[in-house]
């Protein structure tokens, strides 16, 4: 398997810096836009161009794999099997790339038997690469990466989406997971770019991320959940606080458990004031 998956990730990562040039040419370029889920949910011309190059590329190559790609599977989201399955998001951080905001990326995970085994993030515009294997360590452009050792959550700086707000089902509790993560932590950041910002955990940049609504799916962590667990932190469910399932994204990525932990309970905390605001208006 070892050699196999050798050829796999070197395969990969001529797929991900091809594609990452396209991008870094194309972010000047005029774009054709059109809207998904709402104006927080876009896609251009340039995402299809780059999933139909990697996805040909791949079923080439591999023509007994399976494929997971926001373009390609779309909210018809398939059955992780068994089978060798590539997971792809050609432009991570879409909305940044329109606006030639320098936080977007390439994204290519594999997942062998159902877990993730190679896991590669390319930002072409600031040059960086990450990438991570099973059991070999978490990089960012050869060199190893370890996640911050931060355990008290008031010292930790914790990125989410506010953009999300636009989203009449999560508004309420958007605003109080916001006013309480702001509360609670040393400071808040947005990227706009789940794998971007995950991987930015596994560089010990940011200690906490929450990432959850109807624009993210499986490829916006799939490859960079592993990049986090390879550098010594976790991707949890901000349900169960367990380890999150790749296919149901209700994702926090932290440096450690603890973290983790801590920032479940603010979530819990501030679904219960929203619904309690919800229930006391309605009265």
């Amino acid at each position: 398997m070892t050699n196999q998956e050798d050829y796999f990730y070197d395969f990969a990562m001529k797929l991900v810096l091809e594609a990452g040039l396209v991008l870094k040419i194309s972010i000047e370029a005029k774009k054709t836009i059109k809207e998904k889920q709402g104006d927080w949910d876009l896609v251009t011309e340039y995402d299809q161009k780059i999933e139909d190059t990697i996805v040909g590329k791949l079923k080439q190559e591999f023509p007994n794999h399976k494929f997971i790609g926001e373009e390609s599977t779309g909210a018809n989201l398939p059955e992780l099997t068994n089978d060798p399955t590539w997971i792809i998001d050609p432009i991570d951080g879409t909305m940044n790339f329109i606006h030639c905001f320098p936080h977007t990326c390439v994204v290519i995970g594999l997942a062998i038997n159902k877990e993730v085994r190679i896991g590669i993030v390319y930002n072409p515009i600031l040059e960086q690469l990450f990438t991570a294997r099973k059991g070999r360590g978490a990089f960012l452009n050869g060199r190893p990466i370890k996640t911050s050792n931060i355990q008290d959550i008031s010292k930790c700086l914790v990125c989410i989406e506010p953009g999300f707000l636009k989203v009449a089902s999560l508004k309420n509790k958007m605003f109080e997971r916001i006013q309480l993560i702001t509360k609670k932590t040393h400071g808040v950041r947005t990227l706009g770019s789940a794998a971007i910002t995950l991987c930015y955990i596994a560089l010990g940049a940011v200690e906490g991320y929450h990432i959850e609504g109807p624009g993210i799916s499986t490829w916006d962590i799939a490859a960079a959940s592993l990049i986090i667990s390879e550098a010594g932190g976790v991707v949890v469910d901000r349900v169960t606080g367990k380890t999150v399932d790749i296919m149901n994204p209700r994702a926090i990525g932290a440096c450690n458990d603890k973290i983790a932990q801590e920032l479940v309970k603010i979530i819990h905390e501030a679904d219960r004031l929203a619904e309690l605001n919800e229930s006391q208006e309605k009265f």
